[in-house]
């Protein structure tokens, strides 16, 4: 027998049943679907991350207080009042500070804001003129925060596109133009001024969803604190990123009067260390998700192992009839192994093309970019093959050892 008629025979031979094949390849096509449909969504989700990081600015340093400490019990990082406004004069004006172009002090806080009947509880935060160059926002409307606003301490607000459609409504709607409208945060009254450019994002993350008023308000009238939530800052360019890290951390240090490093109440991370910190917590979570999916493929195995040794018992006398009529034991042992493999090759494949497919309808429905991973389609075919090898070797080697008399009488 050729090993053209042995793929036709056994491809007969899974037609036959066909309620019992499927049921065979099911495990294989769930595992192998979930796992690429997992590994797409984790690396989507990795990807939307790193393009919102990187739309915060280019060559970007974030400077973030330390841990508050209250009675000798360290709190959550960044929760200390360590920053102040003259920290952040200090390093564009310094002398030894020479890879630094900008400089963004920032205080925020979530607030109740109200417009008319219509509310919404956001993110306040308190900048400066600088903060459209360091943190790379652009206004689609009206003007962003003046130089002029901040020393004033003007009662003035640029919204962000999600915050302007909550409170005033879509335009196309019937909704409001924001701009010269007044909205009321914490009983006092703010002007709105400009409407800034779409970032995207979604929760915690969405960028569009805020409101910016002059630091000095948000620090004197808003929140009555005298010192930063965080210090932004715009390096000269990428490759001067460490050198720029050690600049402003000395000053801080001799700022702040502390001699040793190790008790620094401040803490600076660049775009690559919030893209690397990100990408090993959605890599730990994708991988975590993708084992408990690769247990379906284990299950799917021991499934075509136990209906294959099914198989085998009913054509027992089937078998017995080849052997007697002078099949080899490898003919008997390759037809049912490569039964096994069929199963489960065909399993992956379309356990692929769900996969793919439920990756892309998750995906837009989730707001994040379509990744697909190819290596891990290629590694589902080997994956499919190396489990029928796996899983179909045993009963194939029963069907192969059984001796020709006994498999004839058998009943």
């Amino acid at each position: 027998m050729d090993y053209q008629e042995l793929v036709l025979e056994s491809f007969s031979t899974l037609a036959l049943n066909k309620v019992r094949t499927g049921l065979a390849m099911l495990g294989v096509v769930i595992g192998i679907g979930s796992v690429i449909a997992l590994v797409s969504l984790g690396q989507a989700s990795q990807r939307l991350i790193e393009d919102q990081i990187k739309t915060l600015g280019s060559n970007l340093l974030t400077v973030s207080p330390g841990a508050q400490r209250s009675g000798g019990i360290r709190g959550a990082a960044g929760g200390g009042q360590t920053l102040t406004y003259d920290d952040a004069k200090a390093i564009i004006t310094s002398p030894q500070i020479t890879t630094v172009k900008k400089v963004s002090p920032e205080y925020s806080g979530r607030e109740q804001i109200v417009a008319g009947r219509n509310n919404t509880n956001t993110q306040v935060v308190g900048v400066t003129p600088e903060y459209t160059e360091v943190r790379n926002t652009g206004v689609s409307s009206g003007f962003f925060i003046s130089q002029q606003n901040l020393d004033g301490m003007s009662k003035v607000a640029v919204l962000g596109p999600q915050t302007a459609l909550d409170l005033f409504g879509p335009p196309a709607g019937g909704g409001v133009d924001p701009v010269g409208k007044d909205i009321r945060i914490k009983g006092l009254t703010f002007r709105v001024v400009g409407i800034t450019v779409s970032k995207g994002g979604s929760g915690f993350m969405n960028l569009d969803d805020r409101v910016f008023v002059p630091l000095t308000t948000a620090q004197k009238q808003l929140f009555g604190v005298d010192y930063l939530s965080s210090i932004s800052i715009e390096v000269v360019n990428q490759d001067v990123m460490v050198e720029a890290q050690n600049q402003v951390g000395y000053l801080l240090l001799e700022r702040h009067k502390l001699k040793d490093p190790a008790q620094a109440d401040f803490s600076i991370m660049s775009q690559a260390d919030i893209i690397g910190t990100a990408t090993e917590v959605t890599g730990t979570f994708t991988t975590l998700l993708s084992g408990i999916a690769a247990i379906s493929l284990m299950v799917g195995g021991i499934g075509i192992m136990n209906i294959m040794l099914v198989t085998v018992t009913e054509r027992t006398r089937e078998i017995g009839l080849r052997k007697a009529l002078g099949a080899k034991k490898k003919i008997v042992n390759a037809q049912f192994l490569l039964e096994a493999v069929m199963v489960t090759f065909v399993g992956g494949l379309i356990g692929v093309v769900l996969g793919v497919g439920v990756a892309y309808a998750l995906s837009r429905s989730m707001g994040l970019p379509f990744a697909l991973s190819v290596p891990s389609i290629l590694l589902a075919f080997g994956v499919s093959a190396a489990i029928g090898v796996l899983f179909g070797w045993y009963p194939a080697q029963k069907a192969a050892n059984l001796a020709p008399i006994e498999a004839l009488r058998y009943e």
